[in-house]
């Protein structure tokens, strides 16, 4: 091989595997000048010696000739359409419906942001790029191969990460199958990142030309140019989330070829997980959904799919959709308004948060004026600016966040932002978390800490303190009345000083101190909660209650016993023994002691393995109870944790096996089944009536 040669080969690896990082990763090592630079010597390099040329050369991805127009191909596997729901409740429904047709009791179900884009299939043979479809009306789409060749992610030929091949070995050989299947047809979503977006409106802003209206419109034009050239200036990219046409190749489970393809250079939909059941499905939907504020890219839903290809086969299709999957969506609102200033809060755990101040905008029916920026890291991507024209968004009940700038609105006149290096409230040194994205205030005795911890303290979520909202806890830490958690329950002693608080008579005093007193005997996972550690939740706060009982018991585990805790790994495990372990947390503790609190009764170790999910011996213990339909005042979550903690189990289907259905208005087929199967069904005030919550009535 001659030197020139050499250095061909040499370069062409050298790029490929920056893309894997930039497109696949995320995490790229060099600047995009230093890339450009890589590309345009090997461009010129195979313009000096046409023997090197290869089809697969990276070179080949900036665009060729323009062509005379599309040709019309036939799907293999038709592109159909996804049945869409838009609330829990039908998700719930389309559980229920599928598990029916194939009899289980329980399914696998995958989850992933359903990007707004344009859908596409991307055909391999022998791992090497041969064609893009567009899905056109399902059956037949049209042939953009020629523009595909330009999507960043888009790889012409599959190559196989080595890196696996020793720790995970299963992903590693099922993407070497992959990469020398015969044919592959693997399908996703052709994007544009909403940074690039603001950057593309800029420039056509400079230009004279009317900015693209939103990502999506620019992109399916992106498709159509018979130019390449012009379609690789839009910045196009790929996520792939499925497959289509699979010929000989075997694959298992939906995670498993996702896996398969990143081994193999393609970007797969970010935060893609697998969750056993309907009810840890949901749970994962809405975590997507509140981390929404940091996606480069646009989206409309949650796709919820089976997990195991076998069963999608038993379950099939309907002439419109597949069977075993649903888009979960939401109705997106927008509205372009101004930043007017930035500020900083401080968090329950030191986190100093930035938050934007909106010139008053409306947005799905009420008036938004502030927006979370979320953390100095959130703010650089999003690079907005005081002054600055943003657009925001509102996806059905998600809170409002920031999309993009807009760029090409900018005078000049716009003011950078500046982190504040100390505490705006006890003036302490800040400092980032390391390996994270957070920068906290360090001291615990942070005014703005104990207020936000107090309230935290108190919440539904949490201690559950009837009467003790955001206001008046503001109100007792400015009176000198609340310093810790301990003091709470010291308030039944400062009577007289509360009744001197404004807006607090004798009513309100006593509701107060009833809903305190209350608290005391709250279940062990409320007050793990309840005590802010960080990375505890209430998942993790009721595993670790019904596995060890007890808050000593939870205090005495070593790092090792920890980290072995079903719902909690080696970080979290971390955080719980260090907040143990800590002068600051053994003397919340001990006061919390002192005040009587209940610390709950240990298992015994034997019985560790194996906890059981409720309380043995509440009021509902034993029974499996379902709730359905909307509520008059308590929400699924409210009524649910009731149900939990009086020992029952909340179900998430009906059975013969189920105690009464709890059913609110708009039940759904949870009733229907109830009345057929002759389950009891009750009302929300005879449940509360059941448990105690509400006096029997005198007739």
């Amino acid at each position: 091989m001659t030197l020139v040669q050499s250095e061909i080969e040499q370069l062409r690896r050298d790029i490929e595997r920056h893309n894997r990082l930039y497109y696949v990763e995320a995490a790229p090592e060099i600047p995009d000048r230093e890339f450009d630079r890589l590309l345009t010597r090997l461009q010129q390099l195979e313009l000096e010696h046409p023997e090197f040329d290869s089809p697969d050369s990276p070179t080949r991805k900036v665009g060729g000739a323009p062509i005379p127009g599309f040709a019309t191909v036939e799907h293999r596997v038709p592109m159909l359409s996804i049945e869409n729901v838009y609330d829990e409740q039908a998700v719930r429904s389309f559980d229920e419906r599928i598990r029916k047709l194939i009899d289980a009791e329980s399914l696998d179900y995958a989850v992933e942001y359903k990007v707004d884009g344009v859908a596409i299939a991307l055909v391999y043979e022998r791992g090497r790029f041969v064609r893009a479809i567009t899905r056109g009306d399902g059956r037949q789409g049209d042939d953009v191969t020629h523009n595909a060749r330009v999507i960043g992610g888009v790889p012409l030929k599959l190559q196989v990460d080595d890196r696996h091949h020793n720790t995970h070995p299963e992903i590693h050989a099922s993407a070497l199958a992959l990469a020398s299947a015969e044919r592959v047809e693997i399908r996703g979503e052709v994007y544009i990142a909403n940074s690039e977006f603001a950057e593309l409106r800029r420039q056509q802003q400079e230009r004279g030309e009317t900015p693209f209206a939103n990502p999506r419109n620019a992109a399916a034009g992106a498709l159509k140019l018979l130019d390449p050239v012009e379609s690789a200036r839009r910045r196009l990219r790929f996520f792939a989330h499925g497959v289509g046409d699979l010929g000989d190749l075997a694959v298992e489970t939906h995670l498993g070829f996702l896996a398969s393809l990143r081994a193999c250079g393609i970007p797969t939909t970010p935060r893609v997980e697998r969750r056993a059941g309907i009810d840890a499905t949901l749970e994962w939907c809405r975590t997507l959904m509140d981390d929404l504020h940091a996606l480069d890219f646009e989206v409309d839903g949650l796709v919820i799919k089976v997990d195991q290809l076998a069963l999608r086969d038993a379950l099939g299709t309907t002439s419109k959709s597949p069977r075993w999957l649903i888009a979960y969506k939401w109705e997106k609102y927008e509205a372009v308004t101004q930043v007017l200033s930035i500020s900083v809060n401080v968090g329950k755990t030191g986190a100093i948060t930035p938050v934007a101040h909106l010139a008053p905008v409306e947005i799905a029916g009420t008036t938004v004026s502030r927006a979370s920026l979320h953390n100095r890291d959130e703010l650089q991507r999003l690079g907005v600016r005081i002054g600055d024209w943003i657009v925001v968004e509102k996806a059905g009940k998600i809170i409002p966040h920031v999309v993009r700038v807009e760029l090409e609105r900018r005078t000049g006149e716009e003011q950078e932002f500046e982190f504040p290096a100390r505490c705006p409230e006890c003036g302490t040194d800040v400092v980032q978390d390391e390996g994270g994205v957070y920068i906290r205030c360090r001291n615990p005795a942070c005014p703005a800490q104990l207020r936000e911890s107090l309230r935290f303290f108190a919440s539904r979520q949490a201690m559950d303190i009837s009467g003790m909202g955001e206001k008046l806890v503001e109100q007792l830490t400015a009176a000198g009345l609340l310093a810790s958690f301990a003091d709470v329950y010291r308030l039944k002693d400062q009577r007289a000083r509360l009744l001197e608080l404004e807006r607090l008579g004798e009513k309100s005093v006593d509701k107060l101190l009833e809903g305190i007193e209350a608290s005391r005997t709250r279940p062990l996972w409320r007050l793990l909660t309840a005590l802010n550690i960080r990375h505890v939740g209430v998942t993790t706060a009721r595993t670790l209650a019904a596995r060890y009982g007890s808050l000593d018991s939870i205090a005495e585990l070593s790092l090792e016993e920890l980290a072995e805790t079903e719902d909690v790994g080696p970080i979290v495990a971390e955080s719980i023994h260090s907040y143990f372990h800590s002068e600051y947390g053994r003397r919340i503790v001990e006061d919390l002691r002192a005040a009587g609190l209940d610390f709950g009764t240990p298992v015994p170790r034997e019985a560790r393995a194996a906890p059981a999910a409720s309380s043995p011996d509440g009021l509902l213990a034993g029974k499996s109870i379902v709730v359905t339909g909307a509520l008059p005042t308590l929400s699924r979550d409210d009524i649910e944790n009731l149900i939990r903690d009086l020992g029952g189990k909340a179900a998430g289907s009906v059975s013969k096996k189920t105690a009464f259905v709890v059913a609110g208005a708009d039940a759904g087929s949870k009733l229907e089944k109830a009345q057929k199967l002759g389950v009891e069904i009750i009302d929300e005030p005879e449940f509360l009536r059941r448990i105690g919550r509400v006096e029997p009535s005198a007739d």
